[in-house]
């Protein structure tokens, strides 16, 4: 094996849409298009010389043009997710035939879960890294043997083979990685990544791994990252601020990707107190328990927006999930972002443990009162790994694996005996119409557009996508939710006549 491998790291061409990988916590093809930018994937990408990053999706790159990279390249480490693997699987069969001499490894939260399953589903995955794989694939393209190699499994002798565990990265070594935009800057588009509640184009890191909160349904904390809070420290974080802001003029914010950026007031003080004085734009994931004082110090510091999980407006059901969060965390905290003038984008679930029709509506109803700027509505996934999916297998709920249509479309699979899975999709489309089709939410909404060429094309095109992705649910729960049939058809994956990908 040579000293370093030539390696690509890829996030893989999937369903139109589809957003899988390397940062997404809810692998599915979106209501509007969004892009997630591949953290994962930046941080071995930046300590193997001459690799390259390969973020298919958002850059439009299909899988014919993906196979005819990889014959370039010895090694590839690709993110796969529970509801892309059988497309993947179908990927690296075409890249083997093209370059047969290719490794491939499988990183990211499925092989973390389920190695073995993962290693079965074809002959062509070389390994499969479990829980954070920073230095495992580095190690490899440096040409370590895999017998050597903690945090992987692979096959020997006909057997699957499972090394030690890999101690999870501290402090000192989280400063020691490479800056994910260092990565950004070389093998990426910032223009390529959208979500519709961040300022466009944006760019988003992590400042922390792991998340002490105990949800059962949140895979991240459950899988790969853990529940040990493990911090940059504040000088390294500021440095890559320092650093983003000077690679990407056009950009309009930055993104705190971490699974829980304020958990620690004295931490969140001390980013803001050297955040102030650089004057720009940030966002970033938010609990309800920061007091006044702490989200009137991230307002100073250039906060403009958190994304919280609300999830419920059931005080059973925040239990039954241990959100570790009440209903009136909430609405404080609601309260405290609109007097420092933060937005905030609310995210719901529908279908957790203890779901019935009238809390759906209890949570409709606590949305409304709450007025975020802008919501999500999510059907709430079981994604194997997580309490979740365990409890409800126990009970008898999962009634089916699949995640989501043919088309990566997210699709209800918990099903209660007194709300079935159409009723609870049925609940989804009438979560965001009596949210959103309020006169005062969407004179907001247009206001800010009026001022902005760039947002109201943008806000048109979004407007579009949503519309027809609610005729086609309306549509799916009208006929009974067939698994069979996808919510809308979708282009050919490899192996069949047309294997055209995101043409």
């Amino acid at each position: 094996m040579p000293d370093v491998m030539k390696t690509l790291l890829l996030n893989p061409p999937s369903f139109e849409n589809f957003d899988g990988g390397a940062s997404s916590r809810w692998p599915a093809t979106r209501e509007i298009e969004s892009y997630w930018y591949p953290v994962w994937l930046t941080y071995p990408a930046g300590m193997i010389p001459g690799s390259r990053l390969l973020d298919a999706s958002p850059h439009k790159v299909n899988w014919q043009q993906t196979i005819q990279i990889c014959k370039d390249y010895e090694f590839l480490i690709l993110f796969t997710s529970t509801v892309g693997l059988e497309s993947d699987v179908k990927l690296i069969r075409k890249i083997k035939e093209a370059q047969p001499g290719m490794k491939i490894a499988f990183v990211g939260p499925h092989g973390h879960i389920k190695p073995d399953e993962t290693l079965n589903a074809s002959a062509d995955i070389d390994f499969v890294t479990r829980g954070e794989f920073d230095h495992s694939v580095v190690e490899y393209a440096h040409g370590k043997p895999l017998s050597e190699i903690l945090g992987v499994s692979y096959r020997k002798d006909g057997k699957v083979v499972h090394n030690a565990e890999r101690p999870q990265l501290h402090t000192e070594q989280l400063d020691a990685l490479p800056f994910a935009t260092d990565i950004y800057k070389r093998d990426l588009e910032i223009e390529r990544y959208n979500v519709p509640f961040l300022l466009h184009p944006y760019v988003s890191f992590y400042t922390t791994r792991g998340c002490p909160a105990l949800c059962t349904f949140c895979m991240w904390p459950q899988t790969i990252s853990g529940h040990a809070w493990r911090t940059r420290s504040t000088d390294n974080v500021a440095r890559e601020v320092k650093q983003t802001l000077e690679y990407f003029p056009p950009m309009k914010e930055i993104f705190f990707d971490d699974d829980t950026f304020n958990i620690r007031k004295d931490r969140v003080l001390d980013l803001c107190a050297k955040f102030k004085p650089m004057k720009f734009q940030w966002s970033s994931t938010a609990r309800v328990h920061s007091d006044y004082d702490t989200v009137k110090a991230m307002a100073d510091g250039g906060a403009r927006l958190f994304i919280v999980g609300f999830e419920s407006g059931d005080a059973q059901i925040l239990k039954n999930i241990k959100k570790g969060a009440t209903v009136e965390m909430g609405r404080a905290f609601m309260k405290n972002c609109r007097k420092v003038g933060i937005k905030v984008h609310g995210d719901f679930i529908i279908g957790l443990p203890g779901e019935t029709k009238e809390t759906i509506q209890k949570t409709i109803d606590f949305a409304k009162e709450l007025d975020c700027e802008t919501i999500q509505v999510s059907l709430a996934h079981a994604m194997p790994g997580t309490e979740l999916h365990d409890t409800m297998a126990q009970q008898g709920f999962l009634k089916v694996e699949a995640l989501a249509d043919s088309g990566g479309h997210q699709l209800p699979h918990i099903e209660y005996p007194h709300l079935s899975k159409a009723e609870m999709m049925a609940g989804v489309n009438r979560f965001y119409d009596d949210y959103y089709f309020r006169p005062r939410v969407v004179w907001r909404i247009v206001r800010e557009a009026l001022w902005d060429g760039h947002e109201r094309k943008r806000l048109y095109h979004e407007a579009t996508e949503f519309l027809k992705l609610r005729a086609e649910r309306l549509k799916w729960v009208r006929q009974g939710g067939d698994f069979d049939k996808p919510m809308v058809s979708v282009p050919a994956v490899p192996g069949t006549s047309s294997a055209s990908g995101n043409d």
